[in-house]
């Protein structure tokens, strides 16, 4: 690959070929039909809507033998990145450091409205700018979103969540973790609402997939659109992540998930509609709960102080650096210590309040919107706020099992009594002894859900139905919201000012602090941190030891599935088709020495966001899809270390067995480009494909 194959505006380039998919992951177009890989997971709400118990697409899987089998994902959009500019001085023209932070951002923030209404355009495309390495760069990005994404198949749970949350974050890994999508366009290839007349889109480039496999020590590019890393932290920040906010986080998704778990094993109905919820949740859980072993491990902080102390010696050469950046350093510390104090509470009472846990809130979060929109707007307002919630309520109540929530509400409410400083627990909350045993003071404890309007559809209509006078008058009696709102206003009041003024302050030295490691160290490459936009990240295919004694290999094969399997485990079960290919090794072209290859790693930087990202070999042809991390390495989005940070493909070889042997959707395969480029590369240069535009 040159420069030019990875990312040009002129030619089809492999930026043309992978989407930021549905605002959260990563995909990539693999025909000249539009069609789409991204991982089980990413696909995993979109499988979930469409599934009913008659027709399960989670448990039995589903593939479409033509195009008009294809199912339409209402809200489902996809992303392209069409140019990349540099407008870092268009941005900071006229910011002047002795300014406010506040009058700094408002210059800056007047720039990128006229950057972007000046920017030439089409009418289908939109306009974002962002900003890299902590505000002291700008780029601009020109976007075109396509919005009639159609569901083509994915396999069953069995295979795309095979080993489910035990495996998750773990390696070695067996889980066959895709599916399968296509994009639709105009007739003029345009972004277009869905109709009928919709014909497939025709990509600028699309992936050929190698059939070759990778081997130890391959070079592996993972292209994608990582969400958030934050590199450059000083050893404060770390200290407080690993001691305080990780284990507050876990703490309380501990609960949740242990209840939510004990129902959905024994009922079949909530098994299906709390999957993507609790998925959701353990996947946080579980990488917090690694981000901190593995921080400690590598001794984070202590190698955070050390760079800091370089730091600190750099500033004494030069005159000018210790004036521009010694005060730095002091004053993060100063401030970190400054938010210990509240920073536990506000984690606390932000994951009890978000709706993840406790649904009930969430629903009492859509009460303050509307209530907000009554007090601003009148009642017109109201209404039309009720209507824009409308299908969101449809959908979350279709889903929700008042008893589930009902245990997992009391079991939280006795966790924040006990874990938070008296001064923050609300009245409502407060501890009572009745009987020698501590209870709350209120019978809502156990009887929550008959006690609010909110656990039920019908009565949270027919209180909307009252108009907004009335609803928000209702609000102030209905149990279940009035405990929302105490707890809200503890962090609102109580915690959140503090904590604001003292974010806002570190946010601007963390700028600084960029600004001075880039300055004091001119020779050292920096790479900016990830904020959702596109990115490369290379590495190779290499083994790691995560322990004395201990060395993991590279890849993995359908043998481990087998040697993982438990018949009737949701987790590791294996279906009697899957078996029998096992059995009469009948891998088709997709095997490898008589084995059936499944996963593999490498040694590229990925973070959340990175999920179905193609993981391309040295020509630019899939490999794989890139799905999760080892346990041992997620703390790479405070600290990459090369010795152990591994990333965790679907070997490209298992996704097509799947589609074409397991499946038997023989029409997918038709549309791809299979490619044996080793073979190709021996003795004579690759040529380029015409079918594959770029390459």
């Amino acid at each position: 690959m040159s420069a030019a194959d990875i990312y040009s505006v002129n030619q089809g380039s492999l930026k043309d070929a992978v989407v930021l998919f549905n605002g959260n992951c990563t995909g990539e177009v693999v025909s000249d039909q539009g069609l789409l890989f991204t991982n089980h997971h990413c696909g995993f709400a979109a499988i979930q809507d469409r599934s009913t118990l008659e027709h399960n697409y989670i448990k039995d899987g589903y593939w479409s033998k033509n195009k008009n089998e294809e199912i339409l994902n209402p809200g489902m959009y996809v992303t392209f990145i069409i140019s990349i500019e540099d407008v870092t001085q268009k941005i900071l023209a006229g910011v002047d450091t002795s300014l406010s932070m506040k009058d700094q951002q408002s210059i800056i923030d007047k720039n990128i409205s006229a950057v972007k209404q000046s920017t030439s355009r089409e009418s289908y495309q939109e306009v974002m700018i962002k900003p890299f390495f902590e505000g002291n760069q700008y780029y601009l990005f020109v976007t075109e979103t396509y919005n009639d994404i159609r569901y083509v198949g994915s396999p069953p749970e069995s295979i795309g969540k095979f080993g489910a949350d035990t495996d998750n974050w773990v390696w070695p890994r067996h889980t066959g973790d895709f599916s399968v999508f296509r994009i639709y366009a105009g007739p003029d290839n345009k972004p277009a609402n869905y109709s009928p007349d919709n014909k497939p889109f025709k990509p600028r480039h699309f992936f050929p997939i190698s059939l070759d496999g990778v081997a130890e020590g391959d070079f592996t590019l993972v292209f994608g659109f990582p969400g958030r890393t934050n590199e450059y932290l000083p050893s404060y920040a770390i200290a407080q992540t690993i001691n305080q906010i990780d284990p507050a986080r876990i703490g309380v998704r501990n609960i949740s998930l242990g209840i939510m778990d004990k129902y959905m094993r024994k009922n079949e109905a909530i098994r299906l509609a709390y999957a993507d919820k609790y998925a959701g949740l353990a996947n946080s859980w579980k990488k917090w709960v690694g981000e901190i072993q593995g921080l400690k491990s590598k001794h984070v902080v202590d190698v955070k102080e050390n760079q800091e102390n370089d730091f600190n010696k750099m500033l004494f050469t030069n005159p000018n650096f210790q004036l521009a950046y010694g005060s730095i350093l002091p004053e993060m510390k100063t401030l970190y210590a400054e938010l210990d104090p509240i920073i536990k509470s506000r984690t606390l009472l932000t994951e009890v309040l978000g709706g993840n846990n406790i649904e009930l809130f969430k629903v009492a979060g859509w009460c303050d919107r509307l209530t907000k929109a009554y007090i601003e707007n009148g009642d017109k307002g109201f209404q039309e706020a009720a209507k824009k919630l409308s299908p969101v309520m449809d959908a979350f109540y279709e889903e929700y099992h008042p008893e589930v929530d009902r245990e997992i509400y009391n079991a939280l409410m006795n966790y924040l009594v006990k874990e938070l400083p008296n001064a923050y627990v609300p009245d409502q909350i407060q501890p009572t002894q009745d009987n020698g045993a501590s209870n709350f003071g209120f019978k809502q404890v156990t009887d929550i859900m008959s006690l609010t309007a909110l656990s039920r559809k019908e009565n949270f209509l027919n209180l909307i139905k009252l108009g907004g006078e009335a609803f928000t008058h209702r609000l102030e009696n209905d149990q279940g919201y009035h405990i929302y709102a105490s707890l809200k206003q503890v962090l609102d009041i109580q915690i959140s000012p503090t904590y604001s003024k003292i974010n806002d302050r570190l946010n601007a030295l963390q700028k600084s602090y960029m600004k001075a490691l880039m300055d004091v160290y001119p020779n050292k490459k920096f790479w900016p941190d990830a904020n959702s936009t596109m990115r490369v990240s290379y590495g190779k295919v290499e083994p790691y030891s995560p322990k004395d004694g201990m060395t993991y290999k590279t890849q993995t094969y359908l043998d481990g599935v087998m040697e993982k399997y438990i018949p009737g485990d949701y987790e590791f079960d294996v279906s009697p088709k899957l078996i029998e290919l096992y059995k009469n090794k009948d891998y088709g072209p997709y095997g490898e020495n008589g084995k059936m290859p499944v996963c593999f790693i490498a040694s590229n930087h990925t973070s959340g966001g990175n999920s179905g990202s193609p993981a391309v070999d040295a020509y630019g042809n899939l490999i794989g899809i890139n799905f999760d991390r080892v346990w041992e390495g997620t703390m790479s989005d405070f600290y990459y270390d090369p010795s152990i940070c591994r990333n965790i493909m679907v070997d490209i070889r298992y996704v097509l067995f799947v589609i074409d042997k397991y499946a038997g959707a023989t029409n997918l395969i038709q549309e791809l480009k299979l490619v044996h480029p080793k073979a190709n590369s021996k003795g004579t240069k690759k040529k380029k494909s015409k079918k594959a535009s770029a390459m």
